[in-house]
C-alpha cells in the first residue's frame, strides 16, 4: 500500500501508517514548521509545503499497489469550544473540499478523513452530511465511527471521528477497541527526565529504566531523547499550581490567587489541570494555553511528555519554535491510534 497524507501536520497518521506498513510517499502542509518536521522523520516523503490549493498535479509515479488518501482538513471551526466560527461562514471549514478535489486527481482505492467528534453537529450536521455525500458520489463506499485513542493503546483520552471510504465497495468494519488494560499517565512518563520551569536544555539522558511496555516500545535503544523544552510560567502560575492535586484544576487554586481573571467561572475543567499519575491523560490538545501541569513536579508539560502521551516513539523529532513544537503536538493525530484503522484496512487486501 501506498499513501499520501493531506493537511498533514508534523506527520502523527503518516507514522501510523507507515507502523502499519504503508509508505507514505508525499505529504501537503502549509505550515513551515509542520513541514519541517514531518520532513525530518519522513525523509522519503515528497512534502508539498504550500497551500493545497496550489496542487494540480500528483508528482508519483503510477504503480499498481492500493492507495490511500489520508489526512485531517482543519477542525478548529467544528470544534465544541468555538462558537464563533462553527459554521459555514468560515471558509476553513470548506476545506474538505480540497480533499475531494485531491481524490479526484489520484483516483485512491481508500480515502481516510479524521476531524473532531465535533463536526458531526456543527450546523445541525450540515458538514457532516454534506462530506458523506460528496465522497458517496465519487463512488466511495463511506462508513464512520468516533474513537478513543486510550482503547487503542494510547494513555490519553482523547476521541476522534474518522471517515473511511472504499472505492471497491467495502463496507469498512472499524477495528474493535483492545482488551488489553488501559494505559496511564505513569506508564507512558515514568523514566523522563525531571524537568524545571521554562527548561531549554534539549538532548537529556532517561532518569531510569524503561519498565512498563509502553515505555520499552517508544525508547528502542535509545539512551537519551530531546525536545524537552517546557514553557516559561510566572512566579504567580508557579504559585496556583501548588494548590493542585492530581487529577485537580483551577476550581483547586483558592479565589485569592485568582485575581487576574475577571470571570474565574468562565475557565474550563482542562485549565489548571494536573495531570493523575494513575489514569490516562486528559486531551493533549493546546498543553500550553491550558497549562496541563506535570503529576508531581510544578510545572508545565514538555514537549517529549506531551509526545508520549500522543504515542510518538523518542526518536520522532519536533521542529521550529517551542510554541510551534507545542502546537504540532497538540494538534496530532496519536499515531497508534492511525496504525490501528490501517491495519484493519490491510485486511482488506
Amino acid at each position: 500500500m501506498i499513501g499520501i497524507e493531506l493537511f498533514s501536520g508534523a506527520g502523527g497518521m503518516s507514522l501510523g501508517a507507515t507502523m502499519a506498513g504503508v509508505n507514505v510517499k508525499m505529504a501537503v502542509e502549509i505550515d513551515r514548521s509542520a513541514a519541517e518536521t514531518f520532513k525530518a522523520n519522513h525523509p522519503e516523503a515528497l512534502v508539498f509545503a504550500k497551500d493545497i490549493r496550489e496542487l494540480d498535479q500528483i508528482p508519483l509515479k503510477q504503480i499498481d499497489e492500493t492507495k490511500i488518501l489520508f489526512g485531517g482538513p482543519p477542525c478548529q471551526g467544528f470544534s465544541r469550544s468555538n462558537h464563533r466560527t462553527r459554521n459555514a461562514d468560515n471558509d476553513k471549514n470548506w476545506l474538505f473540499e480540497e480533499f475531494a478535489r485531491v481524490t479526484v486527481l489520484w483516483s485512491p482505492d481508500w480515502i481516510v478523513l479524521e476531524n473532531v467528534e465535533g463536526l458531526i453537529g456543527t450546523n445541525n450536521g450540515f458538514f457532516f452530511k454534506t462530506i458523506v455525500e460528496r465522497f458517496t458520489d465519487l463512488g466511495y463506499t463511506i462508513t464512520h465511527k468516533v474513537l478513543n485513542a486510550f482503547q487503542y493503546g494510547v494513555p490519553q483520552k482523547r476521541t476522534r471521528l474518522f471517515i473511511v471510504g472504499s472505492k471497491h465497495g467495502v463496507k469498512f468494519e472499524f477495528p474493535e477497541p483492545y482488551s488489553t488494560p488501559h494505559l496511564s499517565v505513569k506508564d507512558a512518563l515514568e523514566d523522563l527526565p525531571d524537568l524545571c520551569n521554562g527548561n531549554k536544555l534539549d538532548d537529556l539522558d532517561y532518569k531510569a529504566p524503561a519498565r512498563s511496555q509502553y515505555c520499552k516500545t517508544l525508547r528502542g535503544a535509545l539512551g537519551s531523547c530531546s525536545n524537552h523544552g517546557v514553557s516559561t510560567n510566572t512566579p504567580t502560575v508557579i504559585e496556583r499550581y501548588q494548590f493542585i492535586p492530581q487529577g485537580g484544576n483551577w476550581r483547586n487554586i483558592p479565589q485569592q490567587h485568582m485575581g487576574t481573571y475577571k470571570d474565574v467561572t468562565r475557565c474550563h475543567t482542562g485549565i489548571y489541570h494536573r495531570l493523575d499519575f494513575n489514569k490516562p491523560s486528559v486531551v493533549i490538545g493546546n498543553f500550553r494555553k491550558n497549562m496541563l501541569i506535570h503529576p508531581t513536579q510544578d510545572r508545565g508539560l514538555s514537549v517529549r511528555e506531551a509526545a508520549r502521551l500522543q504515542s510518538f516513539p523518542d526518536w520522532f523529532c519536533f521542529k521550529g519554535t517551542l510554541n510551534e513544537q507545542q502546537q504540532q503536538v497538540g494538534n496530532a493525530v496519536p499515531p497508534f491510534l492511525a496504525k490501528a484503522i490501517f491495519e484493519k484496512i490491510s485486511t482488506y487486501q
